[in-house]
């Protein structure tokens, strides 16, 4: 890495520079996109029109001088970037508290953790959503019960969660949480949820990992449960290359948490460093693990959230544009926001109609790949999934919606490195078919 001689200009001819005296904001223009290659990254199968990514994190030079500052004084690990970022991310998402993670992953596992989840316990979780959600709750030792999505917005149904929890009790087998997702960024209808929780006594985390920014009856995701767990991936809306939250206005949760992601430590290695007596020890009364967020990435976060808004509100134009132009395909049912819910649009996810297509969805997606557009299904179904199918003799059938919607979902491209021409590309491709 070349350091520029120009402190007016921390990007050298030749590479990036990183200069200390550099600070974000110092005469840069945050608008300045750093593009790699341009809006994406490879040529397409054929060689042909650049190839449009189905994600691509959004970096400009704030991003790269605000990772100066901890390279410049050395505190690289959690730190005091990690205190700015989480007071930042819990004031932006209404919550008293917000502790930066090492990924959703461990975010998940640390606030079952937390919460005295128990081998043996019954856990709810979606059947329609990434494998992490279930995870976290085996890590623990504990059993997810599964249960079906609605095919509007393909979150968890609230009916189908009243009567699995209501089913699990008649067992004498009670369901001590549930993982609520809310998906692709539209939150899950979380009234009837927490009904449901008070009813039989539910402790409720909200897998918000796509869900940076999203609302729910004017109030932001992550402060809608007991505890909120968000994603920092590439994928989502904000990055810090991996990473995650968690999010709660329950004070001793939170003190919980902050013990058991620095291997269940009495203090933290920030205040023990800074303390009077740095060379003492702190006390472990806990088996707790090592799922810090570094200063590294707490820097790029704050720069990455102060951008959030912006970000959604593009996403969002562009989300209703695709519903516009994309209208008259009969055999294609792209998603929306009810009234109440506020869409971060994290991705868009399309439900190919069965019957109407010009071909199925994986030759659809195969079609798209080598123009150049690239594509993913949803999500999957987890009960489908090697693992859980032969631990748990799950059939196809048992939960047919999440099934549907693994065979049927088409996610486009929606993110903030797109061109309108890569939109319009996406659309002609889908009307070429």
């Amino acid at each position: 890495m070349k350091v520029s001689e120009d402190k007016n200009s921390c990007i050298a001819n030749q590479g990036f520079a990183i200069d200390p005296d550099c600070r974000p904001g110092a005469g840069h223009d945050p608008d300045d996109q750093l593009r790699l290659n341009g809006p994406s990254a490879a040529l397409g199968p054929n060689g042909g029109n650049e190839y449009i990514q189905i994600a691509a994190p959004s970096m400009g030079r704030e991003e790269w001088l605000a990772l100066g500052r901890p390279l410049a004084d050395g505190w690289l690990t959690q730190g005091p970037r990690v205190k700015e970022f989480e007071a930042a991310f819990a004031a932006r998402h209404q919550v008293a508290r917000a502790l930066g993670v090492s990924s959703c992953t461990t975010a998940l596992h640390l606030a079952l953790a937390a919460l005295g989840l128990a081998p043996g316990d019954r856990v709810i979780v979606p059947s329609f959503t990434w494998v992490a959600t279930a995870n976290a709750v085996e890590y623990c030792g504990a059993r997810p019960v599964f249960c079906d999505s609605g095919l509007d917005g393909y979150n968890i149904d609230p009916e189908g969660f009243r009567r699995t929890a209501a089913r699990l009790a008649a067992e004498k087998t009670p369901a001590v949480a549930a993982i609520v997702v809310h998906l692709f960024g539209l939150t899950a209808d979380m009234e009837p949820i927490m009904a449901v929780a008070r009813e039989y006594g539910l402790k409720i985390i909200e897998d918000a990992a796509c869900a940076s920014g999203a609302g729910y009856r004017g109030r932001p995701a992550g402060g809608l449960a007991d505890v909120g767990c968000f994603s920092f991936h590439p994928r989502k809306i904000i990055t810090t290359g991996e990473g995650g939250m968690c999010t709660t206005d329950n004070e001793a949760l939170a003190a919980r948490m902050a013990c058991l992601r620095s291997h269940g430590a009495g203090w933290s290695e920030e205040r023990r460093h800074l303390a009077d007596q740095p060379y003492l020890m702190s006390d472990f009364d806990e088996l707790g693990y090592n799922y810090r967020l570094t200063d590294l990435q707490g820097a790029l976060g704050l720069v990455q959230l102060a951008r959030l808004d912006g970000f959604i509100a593009e996403r969002r134009s562009w989300a209703l544009w695709y519903q516009r132009e994309l209208a008259g395909l009969v055999w294609l049912k792209t998603p929306s926001a009810p009234e109440g819910f506020e869409h971060s649009w994290q991705s868009f996810v399309t439900f190919v109609r069965p019957g109407l297509a010009p071909a199925g969805r994986d030759e659809i997606m195969a079609r798209l790949h080598q123009g150049g557009v690239g594509c993913r299904a949803g999500t999957h179904a987890i009960h489908q999934l090697g693992y859980y199918r032969r631990k748990y003799g799950l059939k196809e059938a048992d939960f047919p919606n999440a099934a549907l919607l693994a065979a049927q979902t088409l996610a486009l491209p929606l993110h903030n490195q797109m061109t309108p021409n890569d939109y319009q590309r996406v659309v002609d491709a889908l009307k070429s078919l």
